[in-house]
């Protein structure tokens, strides 16, 4: 009788723990919840003091290259059109976008190639290059604290539901897909990390694992290499695709770039 009732003891326990853990995750899939809130207090406290934050080095070079004239000419400047950086409040928020006539969807990384290429005649920079992302972060931080609203139209529903049909494939060796972690999992471990929502309010974010800002693109294709799948290329249509769906999908967060995650 003894062992029975001390079995049901632990059988007791491990459903109370099993419905504790559904309870938690069906909380978090009906709830907004930043990726913030997942990682772990120290990596909270880094991203809460604008002094401690490394990304602010991104941000401070990318408000000095905002102001600086390219080598063809030294009075053309992303300042000369746009006046001072804080004039990009809100900016940030419209991407990705189709651009014009041309019904191709381009990030905001990809706009700032664009102005350089063809408003300042200078050359475009190179994926994940430090300028750029420096002045990506720049001006993302203008939009800190707006909320993410971005709307689905005419013009992106093919991009959106490109991405939504990617957020919900599963791909490489593990057979894995973003909503079966990001929606199903969430606020479980994964190793020594909380799985999170998966929302990309924070990009340019400063990553702790890399010691440098990255883009969304690169921790996407981050996300792809654990699952043993070989990733699109940055800026690639099935990238900014994506990421017009994972915008949308956390509608309502605020933006918090520079933010810090491990």
């Amino acid at each position: 009788m003894r062992y029975k009732s001390k079995r049901y003891t632990w059988y007791y326990i491990f459903l109370i723990i099993k419905l504790f853990t559904l309870l938690t995750i069906s909380s978090f899939s009906n709830d907004l919840i930043s990726g913030y809130y997942f990682s772990e207090k120290s990596t909270q406290e880094i991203q809460n003091d604008d002094f401690t934050n490394p990304g602010f080095i991104w941000v401070e070079l990318g408000k000095k290259i905002w102001n600086q004239g390219n080598n063809k000419n030294k009075n053309l400047s992303c300042y000369s059109c746009h006046g001072n950086i804080s004039e990009m409040k809100g900016v940030s928020l419209s991407f990705p976008k189709v651009r014009g006539d041309k019904s191709k969807l381009i990030n905001l990384e990809q706009q700032i190639n664009i102005c350089k290429a063809e408003n300042m005649k200078g050359e475009s920079f190179k994926p994940e290059d430090k300028n750029l992302l420096a002045l990506a972060t720049a001006i993302t931080y203008q939009s800190r604290g707006l909320k993410q609203n971005i709307e689905i139209n005419k013009k992106n529903k093919p991009w959106f539901e490109m991405g939504k049909k990617l957020y919900f494939k599963k791909i490489g060796q593990m057979g894995l897909a973003c909503n079966q972690c990001h929606d199903e999992r969430v606020g479980m471990n994964l190793r020594a990390e909380k799985v999170s929502q998966g929302h990309i309010n924070g990009f340019p974010t400063y990553m702790l694992r890399w010691s440098k800002v990255a883009s969304v693109h690169k921790r996407i294709q981050f996300c792809n290499e654990q699952a043993r799948a070989l990733p699109f290329k940055i800026f690639s249509d099935e990238y900014n695709a994506l990421q017009l769906y994972l915008t949308w999908r956390g509608k309502g967060l605020q933006i918090e770039t520079p933010a810090v995650r491990k």
